[in-house]
C-alpha cells in the first residue's frame, strides 16, 4: 500500500497563495487517484479535489472552484494543490487519499470514506488569517 505525506500548509494571510504537496512511497502515484479533503475545527470532512488516474479528469467542489488546481508531477512521484485567493473558510487541515483506480466523480470524491481512499497522509495545517 502506498504511503503519502503531505507538506506545504501554514500560515497565510487572506487572498494569498499555498501549494501543498502528497509525496508517495512504496508505489508509482502514476496508477492513482488521488483526493484530497480538508477538515475544519467543528467541521466534517470536505472533499475537496480529486484527480483520476489514466485519464486525468479532474473534480473541485464549489467552494474551491477556480481558486485550486490540483496536478501530479509523475517523475517526482509527488502530487499537488495549488491554492489561490485563499479565504478565513479554507482554514483546516488538509488530507491527500489515494486509491490504485479510477474512482466516481463525484460521488466518491465528495463522501470522505476511508473505503473509497485507503491510503492517506497525516494531514497538514492550512491557517488563512483575514
Amino acid at each position: 500500500q502506498v504511503q503519502l505525506v503531505e507538506s506545504g500548509g501554514g500560515l497565510v494571510q487572506s487572498g494569498g497563495s499555498l501549494r501543498l504537496s502528497c509525496a508517495a512511497a512504496g508505489a508509482s502515484l502514476d496508477v492513482y487517484s488521488i483526493a484530497w479533503f480538508r477538515q475544519a475545527p467543528g467541521k466534517g470532512r470536505e472533499g475537496v479535489s480529486c484527480l483520476n488516474a489514466n485519464d486525468g479528469r479532474t473534480y473541485y467542489s464549489d467552494s474551491v472552484k477556480g481558486r485550486f488546481t490540483a496536478s501530479r508531477d509523475n517523475a517526482k512521484n509527488t502530487v499537488y494543490l495549488e491554492m489561490g485567493s485563499l479565504n478565513a473558510e479554507d482554514t483546516a487541515v488538509y488530507y491527500c487519499a489515494a486509491v490504485d483506480r479510477v474512482v466516481r466523480m463525484p460521488t466518491e470524491c465528495q463522501r470522505s470514506r476511508e473505503q473509497d481512499f485507503p491510503s492517506w497522509g497525516q494531514g497538514t495545517q492550512v491557517t488563512v488569517s483575514s
